[in-house]
């Protein structure tokens, strides 16, 4: 495995691989690597293609500045585990590297309504940094695939918008591979490192709501089912921002279910300081 932690190495040299006809895939984290993001190398790896893993954790897409500083940190522990998982390149920046100009500095784009409701909601700005970010590995990298996961659902939607504002619709291909999950069901998230045991024991409370509103897609009342979701969410310990249900292509929210839509139910709660958030398609 190669590293880079200065951009213009990096694109001399992927750009020898593409002028040798190879093909380049793209897995952008924020470290503190965990089985959901070894499964997404695991799909970007192949034959004939050269995988590229960022780990950059970006200042600009956290409007909490505790949440920034808390991110788990173990770069030591992710090098080992993308060397033993066939990772070609990993690209390891500076802040400053990301930024050079200064993130004011760096072209930020407009998500419309996607901004504007759940996560966007809930954390004013965050879309703007996560545009800022990949826009920038999008501009270095230049990938032929770049795979992401489902567990951030309203961040896909922003990431495929993104692509098609930049004009890369044709060149770039996002993969959106599923969420991976603990036997509990808990959405595999590097901020699952910061749970204690206790919050641990009922984290997978999260999943077990998302079940119970997918059971009654069919013949229920999502007005009921809410209810039922938030109130045992809070008897467990935790603060729910939203638990809601959306077209799953539009991410227009939905006040009962609608089976000529394709749908996805979306939850985000704190349980202590930590905020956890997860999906699932419905039909």
């Amino acid at each position: 495995m190669v590293i880079f932690k200065k951009a213009e190495g990096l694109i001399r040299y992927l750009l020898k691989i593409k002028e040798k006809g190879g093909f380049v895939s793209f897995v952008p984290t924020m470290g503190a690597l965990h089985t959901g993001h070894i499964s997404l190398l695991n799909e970007a790896n192949g034959e004939g293609v050269t995988s590229v893993v960022s780990i950059f954790v970006n200042p600009t897409q956290f409007n909490d500045k505790s949440d920034y500083e808390q991110y788990p940190i173990t770069i030591d522990e992710d090098i080992t585990e993308l060397q033993e998982n066939g990772c070609d390149v990993l690209f390891l920046p500076s802040v400053t590297e990301m930024y050079p100009d200064g993130d004011d500095a760096t072209p930020s784009f407009d998500f419309g309504y996607l901004e504007t409701i759940l996560e966007g909601a809930h954390r004013p700005g965050h879309f703007k940094g996560v545009g800022q970010v990949v826009g920038r590995f999008l501009d270095i990298v230049q990938p032929d695939k770049m795979y992401i996961g489902q567990k951030d659902y309203q961040q896909c939607m922003v990431l495929t918008s993104l692509i098609k504002q930049k004009g890369l619709q044709d060149k770039v291909q996002v993969v959106i591979c599923d969420t991976k999950r603990a036997a509990d069901g808990l959405a595999l998230s590097s901020r699952n490192k910061r749970l204690t045991d206790p919050q641990r024991n009922v984290a997978g409370t999260i999943y077990q709501c998302l079940v119970s509103i997918r059971s009654k897609a069919e013949d229920g009342n999502f007005k009921v089912v809410h209810k039922e979701s938030v109130e045992l969410l809070e008897a467990k310990g935790f603060v729910p921002d939203y638990v809601a249900l959306a077209d799953a292509n539009t991410l227009e929210l939905l006040d009962e279910y609608d089976s000529d839509r394709k749908m996805v139910a979306l939850i985000a709660a704190k349980i202590g300081s930590i905020r956890l958030i997860d999906n699932m398609l419905l039909n």
